[in-house]
């Protein structure tokens, strides 16, 4: 590349020298093709890292995911901001937060030189155009297991439910310091929740799994929880309406507490047979 951009140069000082318009023609169409095909091999970069780094949560047109839908990103944000988005997510105030994925300036811009080309990814799952398989009740148990702790991940890595939390009536609430995943599957199918897992962009999960990486087969058991979890979202009881219905119950029952004692208060306080007892000791007399 640099050995055709010297040569570009001398044609085009020749050019210059000798005024003839066919040579300075051909100088501009080798530094175009140079350009062209630096920004060809940018944007192919970008998109090796955007499949890497960024397809888990984002989609270029096929709608949002864990995060927005990236179509139209630069025309919003400028190729610039774009950039300092990448490299610090933080400053840029982004809403969902992101994670800083650590790139280099040279990554963010080929990243961004690849949203800028107006290439699409396809979104998980849709690849092939066929429904999701249907997970087996062994994989959903072993997912489920696995994911509030019953079961020990093979490395000994820590259970989901430490951080993140489920809507499911066949568990016990988890942790709120990370999202909550009762409809993560849609959003992210199989193959982004495997790239979540497998090469999480998300600090703390790297450093909770460093050298205690999961499995394929704890993935694929994963997986399947999560997509049983959210087949079955629709006919679970909210646990604020249960909570609710608990508070209620609670203080229904204070009430009528409250209501006996005050009652009860106002009998007698001696024994209800204190009177029978007296008649039938004069009676001994």
């Amino acid at each position: 590349m640099r050995y055709l951009t010297c040569q570009a140069r001398a044609l085009a000082n020749r050019a210059r020298s000798k005024g003839r318009a066919k040579l300075t023609s051909s100088a501009l169409i080798i530094v175009l093709g140079c350009t062209l095909g630096t920004n060809t091999g940018v944007a192919a970069d970008g998109k090796a890292l955007f499949e890497a780094k960024c397809a888990a949560c984002h989609s270029i047109g096929e709608g949002p995911k864990a995060g927005p839908d990236l179509k139209g990103v630069i025309a919003k944000r400028g190729k610039a901001g774009t950039v300092l988005a990448i490299l610090d997510p933080a400053a840029a105030r982004l809403q969902p937060t992101m994670p800083n994925l650590g790139l280099s300036k040279a990554d963010a811009e080929a990243t961004v030189a690849y949203l800028e080309s107006g290439a699409g990814v396809v979104a998980p799952d849709r690849e092939t155009g066929t429904p999701a398989v249907a997970p087996q009740p062994a994989d959903i148990q072993r997912g489920q297991e696995l994911f509030d702790g019953t079961l020990r991940f093979a490395k000994g890595g820590p259970s989901c439910n430490a951080c993140h939390d489920v809507k499911s009536d066949a568990i016990a609430s988890g942790g709120m310091l990370a999202s909550e995943l009762t409809l993560v599957f849609s959003r992210m199918g199989s193959k982004g929740l495997q790239s979540i897992l497998t090469n999480s962009p998300f600090p703390v999960m790297q450093a909770a799994y460093a050298g205690r990486e999961l499995s394929e087969q704890e993935i694929n058991a994963l997986a399947a929880f999560f997509q049983q979890v959210e087949k079955d979202h629709a006919g679970q009881m909210p646990r604020e309406t249960a909570w609710k219905m608990f508070a209620g119950g609670s203080g229904g029952v204070l009430v009528l507490v409250a209501l006996f004692s005050l009652i009860g208060g106002r009998r007698k306080q001696r024994c209800v047979n204190q009177d029978i007892y007296d008649r039938q000791a004069k009676s001994e007399y």
